[in-house]
C-alpha cells in the first residue's frame, strides 16, 4: 500500500498547533517549539522575537528542519511528519496582512500582531518553504514506514 503523503501531511498539520523547529549555527544544532499556521501551499508560518536563538540562526543559515508529532500513548504507534526547507523572515506589509487571517483563525491572534511586527523589538513573522515532507507511521498498514514527498507547492 502506498499512502497519499500529501493527505497525511494535511491531516496532521491541521490537527496540531505546535511544531519542533531545528536550526544550525557553527555546526551546533538547536531545536525549539513554536505555534504555527500554514497555507494551502503547505508553507509553515510562526511568530517569534528576533532575539531568540532560532530566529538569529535562521537569519544566518536559512536551512531548517522540523517535525509535527501526533500526541499518542505508549500503547499507540507514533505518527509524525517531518520537513526540510528554507526559512525566511516575512517583512512585506501586504504579506503580513495576507497571513493575519491564518493566525486569527487558527491561534486566535488579534490584529495588533501586525503592528507589533513593525516595531524593532516585536515578534516577527517567519516562513518555511518546505522542500521535502516525510511521514512516519502505520498509515493503514501493520508496519510502520517512512514515506517521502518532494514538495514544490500545491500538487492539487
Amino acid at each position: 500500500m502506498n499512502p497519499n503523503i500529501e493527505t497525511i501531511v494535511r491531516e496532521l498539520i491541521d490537527n496540531s498547533i505546535h511544531m519542533s523547529l531545528a536550526t544550525v549555527s557553527d555546526n551546533k544544532p538547536w531545536v525549539c517549539e513554536v505555534h504555527f499556521v500554514y497555507d494551502e501551499e503547505l508553507n509553515l508560518y510562526w511568530r517569534s522575537l528576533p532575539s531568540r536563538r532560532h530566529s538569529e540562526e535562521l537569519m544566518k543559515n536559512p536551512y531548517v528542519a522540523g517535525n509535527i508529532v501526533k500526541q499518542h500513548s505508549l500503547e499507540e504507534y507514533p505518527s509524525a511528519i517531518y520537513f526540510e526547507g528554507k526559512g525566511e523572515a516575512m517583512n512585506d506589509d501586504e504579506e503580513l496582512k495576507r497571513l493575519f487571517p491564518l493566525f486569527a483563525k487558527r491561534l486566535g491572534a488579534k490584529p495588533e500582531i501586525i503592528d507589533e511586527a513593525k516595531t524593532t523589538e516585536g515578534h516577527k513573522f517567519y516562513k518555511v518553504t518546505v522542500s521535502t515532507w516525510y511521514a512516519f507511521g502505520k498509515f493503514g498498514s501493520d508496519k510502520g514506514a517512512k514515506h517521502t514527498l518532494q514538495w514544490h507547492g500545491n500538487s492539487k
